[in-house]
């Protein structure tokens, strides 16, 4: 839309294309609620007021309007699915932006992994917008698929739908001033830099902070928010399937510092999506909890936008792009319509516009492993075990000393009390490698539980009563050409097949999640007691959030930034 022809509908000589009538207007700006029109046109909002004709008009009549939600941070590949049907499951709950960090498909395939995702977010209902992934690998404890250095993000600066660098999980080597990782924020000085420091404070995260990172979305308390909001940093209340902070972090919004949080839910499945939303469902939980309904969507939309820069979103106004969402209930806050770049995407929790026509994407199979070079055996050397602990909703982990069952001279699983072996098998370049340990909080009974889904190496994580059956999951997930699997005494009984990078499928959003919940329930029956342990599994890999994490170099304690020794 030319300049000339928007101010020709703001001054009222020319008919918009549409006109919003008997709206109530949530004004994020000024913090007001009021009856008004809202003109569009060539997807831009072109004026508010009465007085403009319009060639189609849509009588609201009297329900509310707010901007488009924005979910300030969330891993697509999380949710199984590619850009499409990921667009499916969140557009019609009022979400038309997500800033997204490509980094789990890009530890699998680099640079490509990356451009594959911005080409299957093109032309659809809702602007999809990246950060470079600055930690690939997270760090030097883990064998992941790609390395990417400043020099190879350098050239994804000219992309329009690139904004900033993606979070910094290396916080260990920011703090120390390490030279490849000052190098990316030194190249992305002039955009946005996300954060990302579980558990950093004091004089550790003064370094952090002052070396230009703009955000954090790791805090787990409000002690921890509290801190770093002090120091200057955007907080990012999130709220995934596993990790679920709101409740503990809403308690330090107020008027005065929440244009300084956002909402995000950075990993959630398809069940999640599905039942509870995405972050429609962070807003509905924040009013619930007390927080002013504008607050609550101003963490949504207005303060995410202008952290990003995204000057044009978050802000029902002349010139801002038309992402509205239409709704009946304050409290409650359930899209009735949704509009994207001036057009009706969805009503009634359905997409009303065709998914985007798939374009040629073939990718090479990412799973490499050396079958031949199983063995789950650790041969005992004393008597007490380094142990992970898996709570069931969060991915910072305890780190347990645990007395080993030693049998005919080998560490094994103790089901009485719910330690199971562990294994974390290389899955980039047939090395191998494989870290091997114990983790306690999955209540398996038998057979095991086997995912090429392991943040953020996304090497495949094994977690089981013996070693038979820890090998039969791994066949099947490699047979699979990736995925999820649940083995029962050799038998799969439930797979989910991760044919793109052994992280997401093609498959619709409604198939997704049946063939999900088929192995949550295998799962459980089998005797695990999480609520998604494929979701708890993926992240016991992950170095970079304490205490304790196994990769496929070995047992790394993430508070000491090293590797450890199992035995004690």
């Amino acid at each position: 839309m030319s300049l000339v022809d928007l101010l020709a509908v703001a001054r009222g000589d020319k008919p918009a294309e549409r006109a919003l009538r008997n709206a109530r207007l949530i004004n994020v700006w000024s913090g007001e609620i009021y009856t008004t029109d809202i003109l569009i046109d060539d997807g831009q909002i072109a004026a508010l007021g009465a007085g403009y004709a319009a060639d189609e008009d849509i009588d609201l009549g009297g329900r509310y309007v707010c901007p488009g939600f924005i979910d300030a941070h969330a891993h697509i590949e999380s949710t199984l699915m590619t850009p499409p049907e990921y667009a499916r499951a969140v557009v019609p709950r009022g979400v038309t932006t997500v800033v997204t960090d490509p980094h789990e498909i890009a530890n699998v395939m680099g640079v490509p992994g990356i451009r594959y995702m911005l080409e299957r977010a093109k032309y659809g209902p809702m602007n999809i917008y990246a950060n470079a992934p600055s930690c690939v690998p997270a760090t030097h404890m883990e064998t992941s698929g790609a390395r990417l250095e400043a020099e190879d993000l350098e050239e994804l600066l000219d992309h329009r739908w690139v904004i900033g660098l993606a979070e910094v999980m290396n916080y260990p080597g920011v703090i120390l001033g390490d030279e490849g990782m000052l190098d990316k924020l030194e190249a992305f000085k002039d955009r946005v830099r996300d954060g990302h420091a579980p558990s950093v404070t004091g004089k550790p995260l003064n370094a952090y902070v002052g070396a230009g990172i703009g955000s954090d979305h790791e805090c787990t308390t409000a002690e921890e928010a509290l801190e770093k909001l002090r120091l200057g940093l955007t907080i990012f209340i999130r709220e995934g399937t596993t990790t679920r902070n709101l409740a503990a972090l809403i308690p330090i919004v107020t008027a005065a510092n929440h244009v300084h949080i956002c909402l995000c839910t950075d990993d959630r499945q398809p069940n999640t999506l599905m039942d509870e939303g995405s972050v429609d469902d962070c807003v509905r939980k924040a009013i619930a909890y007390g927080i002013d309904p504008i607050m609550a969507i101003r963490m949504a939309t207005l303060n995410t936008a202008r952290f990003f820069r995204l000057y044009h979103l978050g802000l029902i106004g002349p010139g801002k792009q038309a992402d509205l969402i239409v709704f009946s209930d304050l409290k409650d806050i359930r899209a009735e319509m949704v509009f994207h770049r001036g057009q009706k995407v969805a009503e009634g929790g359905q997409m009303i516009v065709p998914k985007p026509a798939r374009g040629p994407y073939p990718l090479p199979n990412t799973v490499r492993i050396a079958l031949d070079s199983l063995d789950f055996r650790i041969s005992a050397k004393g008597g007490r075990v380094r142990v992970i602990g898996a709570p069931p909703d969060q991915v910072v982990t305890p780190h347990l000393i645990e007395d080993a069952r030693i049998v005919d001279g080998e560490a094994v699983a103790d089901t009485t009390r719910d330690i199971l072996k562990m294994a974390v098998v290389e899955r980039h370049h047939a090395s191998g490698k494989i870290g091997l340990g114990f983790i306690k909080g999955f209540g398996l009974k038998r057979g095991a539980l086997a995912g090429t889904v392991g943040h953020d190496h996304h090497n495949l994580i094994v977690v089981g009563v013996d070693d038979a059956s820890m090998a039969a999951a791994v066949r099947a997930v490699v047979d699979m050409g990736g995925g999820l699997a649940a083995v029962d005494n050799h038998t799969v009984v439930g797979a989910l097949p991760l044919e793109v990078a052994g992280l997401m499928t093609e498959k619709p959003l409604e198939q997704v999640r049946r063939e999900y919940d088929v192995l949550i329930d295998a799962a459980h029956t089998l005797g695990s007691t999480l609520p998604d342990p494929f979701m708890t599994m993926s992240f016991m890999g992950l170095e970079v959030i304490p205490s304790l994490k196994l990769t496929d170099v070995g047992l790394v304690d993430v508070d000491k930034f090293q590797v450890v020794d199992l035995w004690v």
